[in-house]
């Protein structure tokens, strides 16, 4: 292939993923602003350790089910690519249904046994209580969350990656808005401190779900998908969605709760210690989130190929765009190695946690370079329909390697975080290597449509 049409594809996939990383973009600036803002609180030891636990346990709850969004983004790019637009439609009405009856069952589950959950994560009955409160709050949002996730499943299988990015630039400004006025409080108003966040979160998700619901009914969508003139659910729809969906949701459960241990494996450290890497979990998402971008890219375009039947066009596009993630991880590992308090300082003001953070986020930045392949391929493996492997995959070598590792290092041998630390550079090559093979020597053939 000529230089020419190398540079074409770069452009092209550029296209696809540049809207979708500044939109997840967007959500790494409030994760940081947030953080930032808990992190000025007094006390911010006992604060920043609860709300590393309880995004943790949001991440693990939330996730099991907000991989709907990628049922829906497979159905959809596939019935794209083969033209079936008023298809699309169907796949987006039965989401959505989903989403709201598994939102509003979820949400209210988790909002009554929010202290509990705490309870059994949390050391320290200070940290349980902040983190109680937090899920308390962030989770009466959780149907609202569901529906954007729907929303975003279907704006991805047609490519319109450009919805994603203004509806992450308005949530997310109201969203530090909000945060910021019920962290501190206004008018009157007492500040709630962590709990304000969570407030804030959920304010942010409802006016998310409404500026979807008001796009989608823009008459272009509405003519071409049908979706507000045929708005019914299809159990056929339903049972490929779930079938597509419930690995990636294992997998992210699962996988959410093996750092949910190894947070809790900082825990016994000491409550610095396990604030100083809720501090470092908060700087990566300047390298997670952009590869999630490229992920969703790779979704969108392996399925657009497969649909149209040309599986060569599939792994081009899964190869290219791993490269490109590369080179992005490459130069952010740099800077986190090179000048981590530049990084920590923004977070929090706090020298004790920012001084232990330092040496595990220069571990941390030479040990996430190769997570672009890992995450781009595992997308293309997804929709080509292997959600299982990649599934157990990652789960495999979270539970098996990185969190065993971790714990031997940093509380068997005494290395303390600098040891447990240490087990996320194995942990993400080996799962980098895994997914590099099965994507490029796996039968392709054989993948099952769906």
């Amino acid at each position: 292939m000529s230089l020419f049409s190398l540079s074409k594809d770069y452009k092209y996939i550029l296209k696809m993923a540049l809207p979708a990383i500044a939109g997840l973009s967007t959500q790494m600036v409030v994760s940081i602003v947030d953080t930032a803002m808990v992190g000025r609180l007094p006390d911010a030891e006992y604060y920043l350790a609860a709300m590393g636990i309880g995004v943790l346990a949001t991440w693990a709850v939330v996730s099991f089910f907000s991989s709907l969004a990628t049922g829906t983004h497979v159905l959809i790019a596939r019935r794209f690519g083969e033209k079936k637009y008023e298809a699309c439609g169907e796949v987006l009405n039965t989401s959505l249904i989903i989403s709201i009856l598994v939102g509003a069952i979820v949400g209210a589950i988790v909002v009554f046994f929010s202290y509990d959950i705490a309870d059994f994560f949390a050391v320290d009955p200070k940290v349980a209580y902040h983190t109680g409160e937090y899920l308390h709050y962030r989770f009466m949002g959780i149907p609202f969350f569901l529906m954007t996730v729907s929303y975003r499943g279907f704006f991805f299988g047609i490519g319109n990656t450009k919805i994603f990015m203004y509806s992450g630039v308005l949530a997310n400004l109201l969203n530090i808005v909000f945060n910021y006025f019920f962290i501190y409080g206004g008018f009157g108003m007492k500040g709630m401190g962590l709990a304000g966040a969570a407030v804030g979160s959920t304010l942010a998700t409802f006016c998310d779900a409404m500026f979807y619901i008001t796009v989608s009914s823009y008459s272009g969508y509405r003519t071409k998908f049908l979706h507000f003139k045929n708005f019914r659910f299809v159990n056929k729809i339903a049972q490929s969605i779930i079938k597509i969906s419930l690995p990636v949701s294992l997998q992210n459960i699962f996988i959410l709760i093996g750092f949910l241990s190894f947070i809790a494996i900082t825990g016994l450290l000491g409550t610095v210690e396990q604030a100083a890497s809720n501090v470092v979990f908060s700087s990566l998402l300047i390298s997670l989130m952009p590869c999630f971008g490229f992920g969703i890219a790779i979704h969108t375009l392996v399925g657009n190929s497969l649909g149209s039947g040309d599986i060569k066009l599939a792994k081009h596009y899964g190869f290219e765009t791993s490269k490109l993630a590369t080179i992005y991880t490459i130069f952010v590992g740099l800077i986190f190695t090179l000048t981590p308090r530049l990084i920590l300082i923004f977070i929090t003001n706090d020298d004790k946690i920012i001084e232990t953070a330092i040496p595990p986020l220069r571990i941390a930045g030479l040990g996430q370079i190769f997570y672009g392949i890992g995450v781009v391929l595992a997308n293309g493996l997804q929709a080509s329909g292997q959600t299982l492997f990649v599934m157990l995959s990652e789960v495999v070598v979270n539970w098996f390697v990185f969190v065993p590792i971790a714990y031997f290092l940093g509380v068997y041998l005494k290395l303390g975080l600098i040891g447990a630390w240490s087990a996320l550079p194995f942990y993400v090559v080996l799962y980098a290597a895994v997914i590099f093979i099965k994507f490029k020597f796996g039968n392709w053939d054989k993948y099952r449509r769906v």
